[in-house]
């Protein structure tokens, strides 16, 4: 048999170098989320979400992290249907004229004066309810495309070493709901493989106490790791160091805060660039000196690359870009009168901005096991010696009474 070929030096890097970083996967769906966010069109709102869903099936891995993004998506279809519903038993801050039914209404006390219960439910209510309810689902689904597209464990360790526990707690909660679908899928294929039913109420019982069993273990043995891995521990830096840290911090966070504010408003925009830059700058520098307390080290980081910076500005101009190019009747429909949204053509060629991605990355690895091939003749797997097949034409007897002999020589011959 022959011996396996050598792995290039050169095949880690390569491999290291098409992975797009995992930050710009969120810098691109917040720019989706924030172009959803100042619209209510169904239209609108519909194209950011086919485009979001797009991406996320030609460019996600086959990670249980991966797979989060249907669940999303039937998240924000069940908040459609609550706001709507909310919307019918609660009735709607929108007068309307055309009324589809009325149902009985429950008489509240004086101190309730405002809320009601029941009573005429409206078209133009209904329709924004639906309108309303769509912008959240949107929200949603742009969420769900960040956390199927980008690894949680590769995002947290491109975080400054100032934020690096703050970001443990962030990315241990944002995987709690990929974490959760990959159970309940795990769940369900036992149950079918068992002749059981795995939807519907009787199976609710079956599948939430694993599940919750699960997260439980999960929970423990992440604590026992960390503690193991010398989190929270840090090192030592002197108290000017420390001062100077937190007050570049707070004075970076408060300058960030009134140049924000000051963009926003019609007076003191004079004084709000330059007071957003102090800030941000001030900001970075807090963290650059708190990064001193982490004595972490970092193994292969993730490097920002050309198409890290082409993927997230695809995402960020999509939301201003979008402002500016689509009139206010078609950003927010009119409910009163009834109007049918309308979609202009100049808004869906910037939305299509965003299908790049798809394009400007490469493929991932598909499979189980992607990374690595399985054996062949040329890459044999790895055996002890005395448990390979034999060669020769004659049949070898087994003699229980000798003993095993082992030989290390063998065992570099597989390494090599």
């Amino acid at each position: 048999m022959s011996a396996a070929p050598p792995r290039s030096p050169g095949a880690s890097g390569a491999a290291r170098g098409d992975t797009l970083h995992a930050g710009a996967w969120w810098l691109w769906a917040l720019g989706l989320a924030a172009a959803a966010s100042r619209t209510t069109n169904p239209l609108l709102l519909g194209l950011l979400v086919a485009t979001a869903g797009y991406v996320v099936a030609v460019r996600r891995t086959d990670a249980p992290w991966a797979r989060s993004y249907l669940v999303f998506l039937k998240l924000g279809l069940f908040v459609v249907a609550v706001r709507v519903l909310f919307a019918i038993l609660l009735g709607s801050p929108i007068p309307g004229s055309q009324t589809l039914f009325t149902l009985p209404e429950v008489p509240l006390p004086e101190w309730a004066r405002g809320v009601r219960v029941g009573g005429r439910v409206t078209a133009e209510g209904i329709v924004f309810a639906c309108y309303d309810g769509c912008k959240l689902a949107a929200l949603l689904a742009c969420v769900g495309a960040a956390n199927s597209l980008a690894s949680p464990a590769r995002l947290l360790k491109s975080l400054p070493g100032a934020l690096y526990e703050v970001g443990v707690a962030v990315v241990v909660a944002t995987t709690f709901a990929p974490n959760l679908v990959a159970d309940v899928q795990r769940l369900r294929a036992a149950r079918r493989l068992r002749g059981r039913p795995d939807r519907g109420l009787r199976a609710l019982s079956g599948i939430g106490v694993p599940v919750l069993e699960g997260a439980l273990e999960r929970s423990v043995a992440l604590a026992a790791s960390m503690d193991a891995r010398g989190y929270g521990r840090t090192a030592r830096v002197p108290a000017p160091v420390r001062h100077a840290t937190t007050a570049l911090s707070l004075g970076g966070l408060l300058g960030v805060c009134a140049g924000s504010y000051a963009l926003l408003s019609a007076q003191g925009t004079a004084l709000a660039l330059p007071l957003l830059l102090a800030g941000l700058g001030a900001a970075l520098g807090g963290l650059r000196l708190g990064g001193r307390r982490s004595v972490r080290s970092r193994y292969r980081p993730d490097r920002w690359g050309p198409r890290a910076w082409l993927v997230s500005g695809c995402g960020a101009v999509v939301a201003p870009l979008v402002l500016l190019c689509t009139p206010e009747a078609a950003l927010h429909p009119s409910v009163v009168p009834l109007v049918a949204p309308s979609l202009p053509l100049t808004t869906a060629l910037v939305v299509l901005l965003a299908l790049l991605p798809a394009f400007l990355t490469s493929a991932p690895p598909r499979g189980p096991d992607a990374s690595s091939p399985p054996p062949t003749d040329e890459q044999p797997a790895f055996r002890p010696h005395h448990l390979r097949p034999s060669h020769t034409t004659a049949p070898q007897h087994f003699n229980r009474s000798a003993p095993l002999r082992f030989h290390p020589s063998s065992l570099s011959e597989d390494v090599q």
